[in-house]
Order: structure tokens, then sequence, then C-alpha cells
């Protein structure tokens, strides 16, 4: 347990407190054209942090990067983390003071069809990030996004805590859970000095506006929505923790901060909603077709896909005992504000300012 002094208020950070911390900050995010990333950005470009983002050109069309015009407000450059000599010569010219890593190939379905270059993005891919934070002295924080998945899932009725085995099925799953072994022994062999702070989030399935990636279910109820068409739902029984983006990205935020101002922060935290809103995917396609209306509606439809779990739960109580967290949003809600993003882009209205309204009445609640 850390000292009372550093559980400092006991609350979770507003914006005006990250606005003085991040403010003048310089901040590298890998993965900045992907959904997480996008909003990343634009949080920490309304925070006043001089923003560097290193990414593969967007990976959907639609994209929300070219949608809200992000890169507008950032330094974006395009490049693979697979590719560490144009990486490190980035953060020798940005010289960073904090580092997420976000950049990775997030698909389970993708990772089955291509497993090898899964691997090498998520596993290799952190190697090089985690080489270039350890040669350049800038950097005093680091946060390594992962995933729940990362978790031995043994499809238990509780929540996973940190301190349970690590061993992801599919392909994805597994790649970050050495993506996390990686960032373990990194810390432990070149960050003991205290030079800079390591942490690893593992953050229950996102949702919001923004998001087209193929075989998820919020994208996939957007696009049939949006064309009239009935919504397909491959496995309505499947709980996940679902919550909407903004909730992990404000963990990662305050861990990011909290650890730069005290390096006994640094470790591994889950990020994921409170039982009650963790849903079936069934119930997260019935609460869509109430918020789109329109008739919208949806059907059961399996298409023999490869395995996924049915069940995975996150148990949050490091993250609330230590900085005071609570989730924001219930998953309604988190459903209702994907919605109003959505129909607000379909109608054409300009989605930088949307997303600013949408960050700014999060923090406030």
């Amino acid at each position: 347990m850390l000292p009372a002094k550093r559980r400092r208020n006991g609350v979770f950070a507003m914006m005006n407190e990250l606005k003085e911390f991040y403010g003048g900050k310089k901040v590298l995010v890998t993965g900045h054209t992907g959904f997480k990333g996008s909003w990343l950005c634009r949080i920490l470009t309304d925070l006043g942090a001089e923003v560097t983002g290193y990414a593969l050109e967007p990976a959907t069309d639609p994209a929300l990067f070219d949608i809200a015009a992000i890169g507008d407000d950032i330094r974006s450059v395009y490049g693979d983390v697979r590719d560490y000599k144009h990486l490190k010569q980035v953060f020798d010219e940005t010289r960073p003071e904090i580092v997420f890593h976000l950049a990775a190939q997030p698909i389970v379905r993708t990772s089955y069809e291509q497993p090898a270059y899964t691997y090498e993005t998520n596993v290799m891919g952190t190697v090089n990030v985690l080489e270039c934070v350890r040669l350049c002295p800038s950097v005093q924080s680091f946060l390594n996004v992962t995933t729940d998945k990362v978790y031995k899932n043994i499809e238990a009725d509780y929540g996973y805590r940190e301190d349970d085995p690590l061993d992801g099925y599919d392909p994805y799953s597994n790649s970050k859970s050495c993506s996390e072994l990686v960032t373990h022994s990194y810390a432990r062999s070149f960050f003991s000095d205290g030079h800079c702070a390591v942490s690893t989030a593992r953050a229950g399935n996102v949702i919001g506006g923004g998001d087209f990636s193929r075989d998820r279910i919020i994208p996939d109820c957007v696009r049939a929505a949006a064309a009239g068409e009935q919504i397909i739902v491959r496995n309505p029984r499947s709980i996940r923790p679902y919550q909407h983006v903004l909730e992990p990205l404000g963990a990662y935020l305050l861990v990011a901060m909290r650890q730069h101002e005290d390096r006994a922060y640094a470790g591994y935290y889950n990020v994921g909603p409170d039982d009650e809103d963790c849903a079936a995917t069934g119930e997260l396609a019935d609460l869509f077709c109430r918020a789109w209306g329109e008739g919208a509606s949806w059907a059961d439809r399996s298409d023999g896909g490869p395995h996924e779990a049915k069940l995975l739960k996150l148990n949050c109580d490091k993250l609330k005992a230590l900085f005071g967290w609570r989730p924001r949003l219930h998953v309604d809600e988190a459903v209702a504000w994907t919605v109003e993003w959505t129909k607000a882009w379909l109608d054409g209205a300009e989605m930088k300012g949307v997303m600013d309204e949408q960050i700014r009445r999060f923090f406030a609640r």
C-alpha cells in the first residue's frame, strides 16, 4: 500500500489537473492513427501537450484520424514499429518525456489469418519501442497498452486480477501476453534505477464514435444500421467488459502522470467497467438498437469463426484503491454516446468539435 500522501486527493484526476501536468509536455504516441490513438491524441492536444504520433497510415476507410483531422494539430509520422531504425530516428528527433505505446495488430480474427505478422508487430514492435525508451534519456514515463485478453481465461465468473497468470489463447491475445512479459523484463532489467517509470494497462473492450474496425460488434452495428440493414451478431451470449473509449484513455493519462510524479505507481493495471456494466454481446446490440431507433434490429447468426472466449471480466480494485478511480459512464450511456457521435458524423457535423464536446462532458462528470 502506498503512503496516504501519495494517494493524492483520492479522486480521479480532473481536466484542470491533467492540463497542468500535460501542458507543454513532449508526448509520443505509437498507433496514433487508430481508433484509440486518435482519441488519445485529441485529448492530449486539448491538454496542451506537444504530441508526436508514430503509426502506419489509417487501417480503415473511413478512419477517425482523417474524419477529425487529428494530424492537423500534432506531428504525425507514418512508420512501422517493426522498423527499429526509423523508430529510433523519431525518438532521437522528438526527445519525448512521456510515451504511450498503442501500436498493435488488434483484431483476433486477423491474428488467425496473419499470426506471424501479429507476433512481429505486437511482440517485436514492443521490443523496439522499449529499446528506444531505454536509449532515450528524456523519457521519464512509459505506458504499454495491452488488453484484457492477456490472461489465461478459464471463463470463471469473476474478474481477473493483475497477478493472475498470463496466457492468451489466440495469436492476438497471446502476442499481447508476450508484450506484457517483454515489458516486465525491461522494467526489471533496465529501469530499476527509477530513471523511467514503466507500466502496462490491460483494458476491456472499448466502444465509441469513430471505430470502423472489422469484426467488432459496435462497428458492425453502425454499418448495418446506417445502411438500413439488419445487424448480424455472431456470439450474442459472449460476455465482455465493454466500456467507452474515454474510460481507459483517462486511466492511461492518469497512470502516466502519477508514475511520472512518483515512480512507486509504476506497475500493471486493469481498466474496465464494474460488473453491473459487463454485458453480453446481444445485450449490447439491444442497447444499440434502442439508442439508434429507426427500426434497427439484430439477428443471431454464427458464422462458425475461430475460437473466442464466452466470458471475460476484469477486477479493477487496484486502480480504484491507488487512485480513487471509478468508471464514469454506464454501458447504456457508452452506447448512447457512440450513437450520438455516429449520427453527428452522418449528418455532416464538424467532428473535431463533437469529440471535444464529448471529452469535456466526460471529464466534467
